[in-house]
Formats: structure tokens, sequence, C-alpha cells
């Protein structure tokens, strides 16, 4: 690693600047951003342009950077959706997709596909759902069954595979001693929320607050941030995956954000400007200083891994959407099985983690995340055209039964 300084970074915080800034001249080509910024990170990197290298000054910015995406991930659980039918669908479906992720793991690993069966089956069991939750709502989806059912089964796949990312892969001890840890992750999780409701309930607190939220002290948002660098630094402690603790943070965060006396309307809004406007983008342009483009294209065979891998993942987390069709339908169950097979954030966390522990080669890591970035170029605009053809629906109650488990559509 090159030592600290601000030359690369430059460069890595203008490439992230000109993705989403060229995108906004082509608003019709719904492409994410971050499809873009880790392309460009592969250009000006040492794959193509060499320009730039990991520095000690980078690097520290994209851990940020993937701290703050798993943080706001946690944020954007909807624990109202999470209950009755719904919950218990998603719920289902998610575990059918763990079964699917470990056959697919241990027949890529039988064909010599993949270092870590295990692993890859982990990676492929995340759905994106920073990615799908602003195509819902463009397409006025995020209040229907079919909406809440979506974000419902993205947020149980994010939350389940980063517990069995942390339990199979980053405890330093055994499976059993690593879920005591998260346990107790989970405890102190809920004495903060015990604690922070509580001293809501003090006047003076509550003045306080209310006083500093838009002053330079920025109060609500500094809090957000011990909390968030909090849980880490406990996760690390423990020693868990930081990522747990971020995401953990999110969640409860989310939990506390519901009390309307407390609530700022701009509070979510400043937590997403410093993360989107600042470290996540730094975290996925230097995802593509690490992409190995020369293993990938160093073997034919590599690059045809890359179809494979995104067959896998329209498997994994698409075909257990069939379990929805009582809720919602045939038509908008393959949507949502497009949806949900949408990952691409937790694939480039996952193999940087493995890369770490030398579980996963640069190769495959390269495959994974190509498969990860088709993915979110194809799947919500094929799903997004299928929406369209089907219509709008109103919101209605996700929960009520009906005869026979007749579809629960609204019209």
């Amino acid at each position: 690693m090159d030592d600290p300084g601000f030359s690369g970074l430059l460069l890595v915080v203008a490439a992230a600047f000109l993705a989403p800034f060229v995108l906004g001249f082509f608003p019709r080509v719904r492409l994410p951003a971050v499809v873009l910024e880790i392309v460009a990170g592969i250009v000006i990197g040492p794959s193509v342009l060499g320009w730039v290298q990991i520095d000690a000054t980078i690097e520290v910015l994209a851990t940020i950077g993937l701290v703050f995406l798993l943080f706001l991930a946690g944020l954007e659980i909807e624990f109202d959706h999470l209950r009755g039918r719904v919950l218990r669908v998603a719920g289902i479906g998610w575990l059918a997709s763990v079964a699917l992720a470990l056959v697919a793991g241990l027949a890529l690993s039988a064909g010599g596909f993949v270092q870590t069966p295990l692993l890859v089956a982990v990676i492929l069991s995340a759905t994106s759902l920073g990615v799908i939750i602003p195509v819902l709502k463009d397409a006025g989806e995020i209040e229907s069954p079919f909406g809440q059912l979506v974000v419902a089964a993205g947020s149980i796949a994010d939350f389940g595979a980063i517990i069995l990312l942390s339990v199979l892969f980053a405890g330093e001890g055994g499976t059993g001693s690593t879920l005591v840890l998260i346990g107790s992750l989970f405890a102190l999780a809920f004495a903060v929320f015990v604690a922070v409701r509580g001293a809501e309930r003090s006047m003076r607190i509550r003045d306080d607050l209310l006083r500093l939220q838009d002053t330079t002290a920025q109060i609500r948002i500094r809090g957000a941030i011990v909390l968030l660098i909090a849980f880490a630094a406990v996760a690390e402690h423990l020693g868990l995956e930081v990522i747990l603790g971020a995401f953990a943070a999110g969640a409860v965060l989310t939990l506390l954000d519901r009390d309307e006396a407390m609530t700022h309307p701009l509070f979510r809004r400043k937590l997403e400007a410093i993360g989107f406007g600042v470290f996540i983008p730094v975290f996925f342009v230097t995802s593509g200083l690490r992409f190995d483009l020369d293993a990938l294209l160093d073997d034919p065979s590599n690059l045809a891994m890359v179809p494979v891998f995104l067959v896998a993942l329209a498997v994994v987390r698409g075909l257990p959407a069939i379990l929805y069709r009582p809720v919602v339908g045939a038509d908008r169950a393959l949507v949502a099985g497009l949806f949900q097979a949408t990952s691409l954030p937790f694939i480039v966390a996952g193999t940087a983690i493995g890369r770490s522990l030398g579980l996963i080669g640069g190769a495959e890591s390269a495959e994974l995340i190509a498969a990860g970035l088709l993915s979110v170029l194809l799947f919500p605009l094929i799903g997004s055209v299928l929406l369209r053809k089907d219509g709008p629906r109103a919101p209605a109650d996700p929960d009520a039964e009906r005869p026979g488990d007749a579809p629960v559509i609204a019209t």
C-alpha cells in the first residue's frame, strides 16, 4: 500500500462525482450510479490506466464507506412490514434461498469453479435493498402489498446474510462462541434502545436535542455517528465483522426514530448526505480499484463464469418467489423474484472479506462482482418493465386472508 496522500484520493472522489453527474444527462437510462462508480475505479486503477493505487487515506475512507453502507442498510429495514403473513412468506422464501444457495455452492465446488462453497452460498443469498427500494418508490409500489413483500424479503435477506457471514467466517472462535458473541451484541442493542427510549421521556433532554439539531452542533447526527462507531467498535472487540455492528446500529436507530415529537424530517436525509455524498462512493470506486480485471480476462473460462454466477443469483433468490404467488399473484411473483435477485453491495463486501481471509481468489471475486454488476443492470430494468405492464396497485392490508389463499391484490 502506498504512503497516504491526496493525489490518489482526488481521482477517486472525482470519479465518484462524475459517475452520477454523467448519468444525470441521460435520465431515461435506469442505471444505478454504483455501477459506473465501480467501473470508473476499474478504469483508473491498476487493471487499466494505473493512475491510482490504494493508499492509507483511501483505505480508511473506503472502510468507513463500507460501514456507512451497512448502517444505512439497517436504517432501510421496514419493521412495520415485518409482521404477519408478509413476514412468514418472506422468511420461508429466504430459507428456501439459503437451501438453493448451498446446493449451488456445492455444485460449483464439485466442478472446481469455487474455492469456498459455503462463502459463495452466503454471498448468493443476499439482496441489494438499497437498489430495489428506489425502483419501488419510482413505480409507486412501496406501500402496496407487493412492495411490502419485496422490502420484507430484502430486509430478511440482508440481515440473514450478514448474520451467516459473521457466524461462519468472521468469528474468532467456533460457531457456538460466535453465536454467543452475536447474542451479546444484540443484548447491547436492546439495552441501548431501552436507555434511549427512557431518556426521550425527559423534557430537558428532548428540548436540548430539539434546540441543537439544526445548529452547527447537528446533535442528532453526532449522536447517530456515536451509535454507529460504538456498535462497530464493539463488534470488532468481540471478534465479529464491523459490518454486523454497523447494520445493528442502523436497525436500532430505525426503531428509535419513530417518535413524532423527536423525529426531524431531515434527519435521515442528512445521514444519507454524509454516507452517499462522501464515504460510500469512495468505497465503491475503491472496490473498482481492487477489481482484478487481469485475472478475470486471463482465462476465457473465468469470463464464462460470470453468466454462470448471474444465473445462480437468479435461481437462488428468484426461484423462491414462487412462494409469493398466493399473496401477490403469479405475474408479480415473477417481478419480485427479479428484484430480490438483484445484488451488488453485499457481493462486494463479502468478496472483500473472503479475500482478506484467503477464502476466495482474485478471479473468483471478479467473477462474482461482475455478475452482481449485471444483476443490477438487468434485473431491476426487466422487473420495472413487467411492473409497468401490470399497472399500479393501491395499498392494501398485506395480512388480510382470502378464501382459498387467492391473490391479495387491491384494485
